[in-house]
């Protein structure tokens, strides 16, 4: 099954934070472009820069925390069907 999100859903629950921490370890990062609190582009992009300050990590850390607490028996459900 596919559900079709958007990039502004994967934005808020903490995820592209997630995966750019992951990406940075190759140099990597998925960029949002945003005008006006709207993503209006979305890209892979090198990038010479590694890991996020304190902040972005303690907000991205509770987004993806507070998205295992909210959707953990859908996921437990769907993982065993």
């Amino acid at each position: 099954m596919i559900e079709k999100k958007s990039w502004k859903e994967f934005r808020d629950s903490g995820f592209l934070w997630w995966i750019n921490m992951i990406l940075h370890t190759f140099g990597w990062a998925i960029v949002c472009e945003i005008e006006n609190d709207e993503i209006i582009n979305v890209y892979p992009a090198r990038i010479k820069f590694r890991g996020f300050d304190n902040k972005s990590n303690t907000e991205g850390y509770i987004k993806v925390s507070e998205y295992m607490k909210e959707n953990a028996e859908e996921l437990l459900k769907e993982s065993e069907e």
